[in-house]
């Protein structure tokens, strides 16, 4: 079928829209663009009928064609149509008679929603042109600024640059420039968010809405900011301060002003500045409590600090601590209370190199099972309820000098373990803490106990004890060097009198020979206590001897000599017998360590260590 010679073909494809040649008599499409076919979805481009892609309103478009018949041009736009597959299209439907046939006519069909879409890019291309207009004005208002105050900007020694409503940089001073590492030419034009603001100090992304630099020309506001960075060409920050200004353009805002200070320097000065107050501080808390540990040390030695006598026991140990001390080498004492343990310790530290830093004396059976690891390692505040203040131990306080532990047979299992593993690593953690602190020092523990019979029934670590021995020394009991009695005697005498402002009163030969014969169960700090208060007593000119409990040593001779394993039994029995009394009261008045005449903490470490339970007491 041939279309009317007024409307070849090559016509039809020339519509921008679908276009298509009806014959109304016959409703019979003679012809169709390919625009045509692909809206109606009709694989032909002729032969085929108009009606069925009428949706609805059948009747307006013979309405519609009537029009076009009379006035020869028309358009609707409330004739639903739809494609092959009854899909609704929405068209503007325009007819155009043809020559002076009354049945041929011209369908253009224009998608509304094609239409629609055209708007929009044309709406926005509008908006851009506008906007790339009013970039351009304010270009060239942070030219013309830049231009007339250019002598002033470079001048400054602070950073200047000037941002658009669009956060893109305008201009750049040279003190900018150069403390930013960037040239003009990389930054002009450019989001300088994005090169330079993009990460906090900690590497945590700085999203540009939380930029203040940015609120100042989106919410018209003036910020100070004194702590932050910026971030230099070659990767490096720099501690900055600055003020961002918004700044107008005829009373519209066109973007902000920033002025900013290297304070780099300044903040590491700080930081320098807190660093040595802390130092100052942890050191005047180390030399506090370092000092109480001192006071209670010469308190206990009551001002006695040579070691008396001339016996072969004496002079072995003289020795013995001239060889060990110019080392730094742990050092075990062993011996009786009151032998002296803490006077060979004082005397090792003194002469070691260590001798300019302190002698720290902790002993262990003073202190509380609770509180023993805060003394060792020390606290941070808050690390446990009554902890209100950081707080060294007694290891860091013996930093450079000596630790003494005296009666470390006490510790308490869990804490040996932790002990030797600061000493081994040389390093110690505050309770609380998580940061390690490096020590050096010198080890010296002294013990009343078999530390290896103690060790054999899991009461001490042997790991301990190994680190611990590497030296012994034993400070043999008063009674197994009575030649060295004359001696003290003399000495604690002069002590005493000295201290309490009395002329010394003369020894008499009886009274020298009672307390040769007597055997000492406190040793030396026993026979200075008869000593003070025989000085107290005495009147006449001669010192009077009060030996209470005294045993002659002739008495002593047919006794039987007990083994480490009774003499433990008996320690045992005597122990539950005491319980028994006290009805299983341990401390405060009427309590078993009132009884026994030692610390509470004394028994219940020895409770523990000798595994005595309530059922044997009750």
């Amino acid at each position: 079928m041939k279309t009317d010679p007024l409307m070849p073909d090559s016509l039809l494809e020339a519509v921008p829209h679908a276009a298509l040649v009806l014959d109304t008599a016959q409703d019979l499409v003679l012809a169709a663009n390919q625009l045509a076919g692909q809206l109606l979805a009709q694989d032909c481009a002729e032969g085929f009928c108009f009606a069925p892609h009428i949706a609805d309103n059948f009747a307006g478009f013979l309405v519609f064609l009537d029009e076009l018949a009379h006035r020869g041009r028309v358009w609707r736009r409330d004739i639903p149509l739809q494609d092959k597959n009854k899909h609704p299209l929405t068209c503007e439907l325009r007819g155009t008679a043809i020559g002076q046939s009354q049945t041929l006519v011209m369908l253009t069909l224009i998608d509304l929603n094609e239409l629609s879409r055209h708007d929009q890019i044309a709406e926005a291309g509008e908006v851009q042109r506008l906007g790339l207009l009013e970039w351009q004005r304010a270009q060239a208002f942070f030219s013309e600024l830049e231009r007339q105050n250019q002598l002033i900007l470079n001048a400054a020694g602070e950073g200047i640059y000037g941002v658009n409503a669009d956060g893109k940089t305008t201009f750049v001073n040279r003190a900018a420039r150069e403390m930013l590492g960037w040239s003009a030419e990389d930054l002009l034009g450019r989001d300088i968010h994005s090169m330079i603001h993009h990460h906090h100090l900690s590497g945590e992304i700085y999203p540009a809405h939380d930029c203040p630099i940015y609120q100042s020309f989106r919410f018209e506001q003036v910020n100070r900011i004194e702590d932050e960075v910026f971030w230099r060409k070659d990767g490096k920050p720099i501690r900055v301060e600055y003020v961002s200004t918004p700044i107008y353009d005829q009373n519209v805002l066109a973007g902000a002003v920033v002025i900013f200070r290297d304070i780099t320097e300044r903040k590491e000065n700080e930081r320098k500045l807190r660093q040595a107050m802390e130092e100052v501080q942890a050191l005047r808390e180390r030399l506090e409590q370092e000092n109480a540990y001192l006071q209670e040390t010469i308190a206990t030695e009551r001002a006695h600090h040579d070691i008396i006598g001339s016996s072969p026991a004496v002079l072995q140990l003289l020795s013995k601590i001239d060889l060990v001390a110019a080392t730094d080498a742990s050092v075990l004492i062993s011996g009786e209370a009151g032998t002296g343990k803490a006077l060979v310790a004082s005397a090792i530290h003194k002469g070691s190199a260590r001798r300019r830093r302190s002698l720290i004396h902790f002993k262990c059976s003073a202190v509380t099972t609770d509180a023993i690891e805060a003394e060792l390692f020390g606290q941070i505040r808050g690390a446990f309820p009554g902890a209100l203040r950081d707080k060294p131990g007694v290891l860091e306080l013996a930093h450079n000098g000596t630790l003494f532990l005296d009666d470390v047979d006490e510790l308490p299992l869990n804490v040996q373990g932790r002990l030797l593993h600061a000493l081994q690593e040389r390093i110690v953690t505050r309770l609380g803490d998580t940061r390690a602190r490096e020590i050096d020092l010198r080890v010296i523990a002294a013990s009343r106990s078999n530390l290896e019979a103690l060790t054999r029934k899991g009461l001490f670590r042997e790991e301990l004890l190994m680190f611990l021995n590497v030296f012994p020394i034993t400070c043999l009991p008063l009674r197994d060097r009575r030649e060295d009695i004359p001696a003290l005697a003399s000495h604690f005498l002069a002590l005493s009198c000295k201290r309490l402002n009395i002329k010394p009163p003369i020894i008499s030969k009886i009274s020298m020979e009672r307390l040769v014969a007597y055997d000492w169960p406190g040793n030396v700090r026993e026979l200075q206590n008869v000593i003070d208060r025989g000085s107290i007593i005495s009147t006449g000119g001669k010192l009077q001897i009060d030996l209470a409990l005294t045993t002659p040593r002739g008495d002593t001779a047919d006794m039987p000599v007990l083994s480490e394993a009774e003499m433990t039994a008996a320690q045992r029995n005597n122990l539950i017998s005491a319980l028994r009394q006290t009805n299983g009261k341990v401390a405060g008045d009427d309590g078993a360590a009132q009884l026994l005449g030692i610390q509470p903490t004394t028994l219940y470490s020895r409770i523990k260590k000798l595994q005595i339970s309530s059922d044997e007491w009750r």
